[in-house]
């Protein structure tokens, strides 16, 4: 079956798709097969400001509404993701290239457990009664910031777009969303989903483009938030952008997060966390735990059982279910994570398997593991972004604290032991924003998520979230009369 993938137009506006052809071209290449499966055009500065001006004037009559209100429209448009996930999933996957073994449980229903989480809470956004001494007292008020920019991600752009527009939209807030120019259809998508649950128009608008266009977004003044998932130097750059203006920010950057893997560690769940950790989604996601410290007594034992399940990774088709590996998302990360493995070969980590580009149409490379890396390798250092594993040996716990904790970032983090006594005592000293433990990369909406360091700035998802979407008003109440000195 051919599924379309061609939009109405580039950009949704005040309820509508909105064209401007005068924008650059930028066409949607299908991971598989290099193919051009659309073609949709910049925002040029005229769409920027319709969707700016149009999204100020929906915000207030919307921040009007009662929380319950709006949390009906949100737990709406949960419900038809989850009815249209299958058509959901096959945009997603041709949109990034993931197998839709992965899109279909991961990417639009992951979305929709944040509208509805979000829509839930909408109701108990509540300020606070404080009682003070005399009769006095004081009260405070949530309100929305106003109109919140969010600026998305390549590698799980239905998901990124609803944990950022979800609790923006829970509290009272206008959103305009730019998607990544490299995967730019799955955000319209929402948006229709979002007006057929009832939004009104303009709340939630969707523009394309690259820097050029996420750039004006994050300084115009009128914009209160901006929300980034990205890289750490383009977070560098957006949160200076932003700190011009004094605008509230959100940055989910990078990171190069360690997975620490103790000789005790069931060996079976271990290998999982790897994998998880750094194969799922091509390797594409920032909270990868791609330094793999493994304890020296297993380090073998774990990399024969690591090939072993690597070996029958089902590469192929990203449409057909059975596969579990796909392309990477274009050819300039194809290049990059080859230019990776050859300095990791070239400084001397031992290639265990993997690391070749694939001789197919399309952006495919084998899944590769290097062991025998020292921490001072490039491959240790930098973020990859693709599927490279880099085993670590460690002899002790405080050892591996220290190596572990010896970077700029500070995202995730995991522990495998049987020792849970250890487990949480590694876990507190390790620095890092979203941690696991026996576990690695799971991701629920009632779970904060977020980075320390170099790897950002506020948390996505859970109550935390509010915070970042929501600003408090305090007003102090006297009850008898002014005492004043003159």
């Amino acid at each position: 079956m051919t599924y379309p993938t061609q939009p109405e137009a580039s950009h949704f506006i005040n309820g509508r798709y909105v064209e401007d052809t005068a924008g650059t071209e930028m066409p949607v290449i299908y991971p598989a097969t290099g193919e051009v499966i659309a073609t949709l055009y910049e925002a040029t500065p005229a769409v920027i400001e319709e969707a700016i001006t149009s999204a100020r004037a929906a915000q207030g009559a919307w921040a009007a509404l009662s929380g319950t209100e709006r949390g009906r429209v949100l737990r709406r448009a949960a419900d038809i993701l989850r009815h249209r996930n299958h058509d959901l999933s096959v945009l997603e996957t041709m949109d990034t290239g993931k197998p839709y073994q992965e899109t279909s449980v991961a990417d639009a229903t992951s979305g929709a457990d944040a509208l509805e989480y979000f829509g839930g809470l909408a109701g108990s956004l509540t300020g606070e009664h404080i009682p003070l001494p005399g009769g006095d007292w004081a009260y405070t008020i949530r309100e929305p910031l106003g109109l919140c920019v969010g600026l998305g991600a390549w590698n799980y752009p239905t998901q990124i777009a609803c944990w950022k527009a979800a609790p923006a939209l829970a509290c009272g807030n206008a959103m305009v969303f730019k998607p990544s120019e490299t995967t730019p259809l799955s955000a319209l998508k929402l948006a229709e989903i979002l007006i057929e649950a009832g939004l009104p128009a303009g709340l939630f608008n969707v523009v394309q483009g690259a820097g050029a266009v996420g750039g004006p977004l994050s300084t115009d003044p009128r914009v209160n938030k901006v929300s980034l998932t990205g890289s750490v130097p383009t977070g560098r750059k957006v949160y200076a952008a932003a700190a011009e203006g004094m605008k509230h920010v959100t940055m989910e950057l990078g990171g190069k997060s360690p997975l620490v893997i103790f000789d005790d560690a069931d060996l079976e769940d271990a290998v999982g966390g790897a994998i998880l950790g750094n194969f799922y989604s091509s390797g594409q996601i920032c909270s990868n735990g791609t330094r793999v410290f493994v304890q020296k007594g297993i380090k073998e034992a774990f990399l024969a059982r690591l090939s072993e399940r690597l070996a029958t990774a089902v590469i192929g088709d990203p449409l057909d279910e059975a596969t579990n590996f796909g392309p990477m998302v274009s050819e300039g990360q194809l290049q990059i994570t080859l230019n990776y493995v050859a300095k990791g070969v070239e400084e001397g980590a031992r290639l265990v398997s993997g690391g070749k580009r694939i001789d197919k149409p399309g952006f495919w490379i084998e899944p590769a593991i290097f062991a025998d890396v020292t921490d001072d390798m490039t491959i240790a250092r930098e973020e990859i972004f693709g599927p490279v594993l880099s085993v670590l040996d460690f002899e002790s716990e405080d050892e591996v604290i220290a190596r572990a904790n010896d970077t700029e970032y500070g995202l995730s983090a995991g522990v495998f032991t049987k020792d849970f006594a250890r487990a949480h005592r590694v876990i507190g000293k390790l620095e890092a924003g979203t941690c696991f433990i026996n576990s690695y990369n799971d991701a629920p909406v009632e779970m904060p998520f977020g980075g320390v360091k170099a790897s950002g700035v506020g948390r996505e998802n859970s109550k935390a979230a509010i915070e970042h979407y929501s600003q408090l008003k305090s007003v102090y109440v006297r009850m008898g009369a002014v005492e004043a000195p003159f």
